[in-house]
């Protein structure tokens, strides 16, 4: 199992709603949250057995951080949280029956290849409006390439624990670097366990979520 690490130091300070509110709102001007309303099931497709378990690791680690749940099976999907690795784009079409999970795979597909992309996630909701499905793309490129296994496994599961705003790590990675090891930001963490505390809603469209979300950091920095 993964572990995760808080680097020392950093925190909201008083730009706290500020920066709250940046994490969630898309370039749209959207403000956007949610967490998963189910236990999470992930599967992995295309790297070796031990890549496998060191993904499977953070993504159980992140969970736990969450104080959220995992499960052996889904009921509807079986596994929800599927990710994909490749070489290429192009390979993605000849993957069974994801077009059957992804509908719109080859403009997807396009769209990727148009864009040199390395990386993709796409969610899917339920009524609630909360994460019941993610599936996450990734294509092993000269840069994800050289990035150690432990570091893309947690960095993917943190990008997957919560709905983040499209721009919301494009400044400041989720994790740093403390002795050669990568470790989640302690402002992240804590916006990952406040996000999943039981009296905060499963999903948010109003900025005003993020006061809320404030509130919580406050009280688990300071209970």
């Amino acid at each position: 199992m993964s572990e995760i690490s808080d680097a020392s130091g950093g925190s909201f300070g008083t730009k706290m709603k500020m920066e709250l509110e940046q994490l969630f709102t898309r370039s749209d001007g959207a403000y956007v949250f949610a967490r998963w309303g189910r236990p999470i099931v992930p599967v992995v497709f295309g790297v070796d057995d031990a890549s496998l378990a060191v993904f499977k690791g953070a993504i159980e680690a992140t969970v736990a951080l969450a104080n959220h749940q995992m499960a052996e099976t889904d009921p509807e999907l079986g596994a929800n949280l599927m990710v994909f690795f490749c070489q290429d784009w192009a390979e993605l079409p000849e993957v069974p029956h994801l077009d059957s999970l992804v509908p719109d795979l080859g403009p997807l597909v396009a769209k990727l290849q148009k864009a040199d992309a390395n990386q993709y996630r796409i969610f899917r909701f339920d009524e609630a409006g909360s994460i019941r499905a993610a599936f996450v793309f990734l294509r092993m490129d000269d840069h994800l390439a050289a990035v150690a296994a432990d570091t893309l496994a947690l960095s993917q599961a943190v990008q997957t624990i919560l709905l983040w705003s499209d721009m919301a790590f494009d400044e400041t990675p989720p994790l740093a670097m403390i002795d050669g090891k990568a470790v989640l930001r302690p402002e992240i963490a804590d916006v990952i366990r406040a996000a999943y505390d039981p009296v905060m809603p499963v999903a948010a469209t109003d900025a005003s979520h993020a006061l809320r979300l404030g509130a919580r950091v406050g009280a688990m920095r300071h209970g």
